[in-house]
């Protein structure tokens, strides 16, 4: 575990840290490393690569931001659909910030979009605000295309949680269906 640490402080960027903690007010600023994004997600890449994270996304919670982040990017490359379900019930009620709920997005999960609604309900139905967010979030990058449902309109507009990180995600997903399935979605915003 130190040694990811001692990685993730190599390439901190102060400057940016102190950007980053603007951008995310509800987790305290010394739990920010300072890291921007495409190094991390390097590094995630490279500890996939090399079979190396598995000790990493064992041990929750996790300290740093970006130690989150880091779990985020490793979860969203790995290739068997189970494991990644099984490695998301585990480090779902650890996220604490809306970032890493946003920078969660399993690769795998276009490959298996009969099985992901199933997940996808259990998820919003949840009491935690980033796995709420989280569930819409696939909502909205799985099935506004190929896969769309009016239902699954229907399934999102009764989440009625009044949580700011849960509204704004909400508001994406309809943006989104608009521009997407006009027709549909603009009946559930009239």
């Amino acid at each position: 575990m130190m040694y990811h640490n001692k990685n993730l402080f190599s390439m901190q960027d102060t400057e940016y840290r102190e950007f980053q903690a603007k951008l995310i007010p509800n987790i305290k600023k010394e739990s920010i490393i300072g890291i921007r994004t495409p190094i991390l997600k390097k590094y995630a890449l490279e500890l996939v690569k090399n079979n190396d994270f598995t000790e990493f996304i064992s041990i929750l919670p996790h300290e740093y931001f970006e130690e989150n982040q880091l779990h985020a990017f490793i979860v969203s490359e790995l290739k068997d659909y189970d494991n990644v379900i099984s490695e998301l019930e585990r480090f779902l009620p650890y996220v604490d910030n809306w970032a890493t709920c946003d920078q969660l997005r399993p690769k795998i999960f276009k490959k298996h979009k009969d099985k992901l609604i199933t997940k996808i309900r259990k998820w919003i139905s949840s009491s935690h605000t980033y796995t709420i967010r989280f569930g819409v979030g696939m909502m909205m990058c799985h099935y506004l295309d190929d896969n769309f449902e009016e239902d699954h309109l229907k399934l999102i507009s009764e989440i009625r949680v009044h949580d700011y990180y849960i509204d704004m995600m909400i508001a994406w997903y309809f943006a989104t269906a608009l521009a997407k399935q006009y027709d549909k979605a603009v009946k559930f915003i009239e």
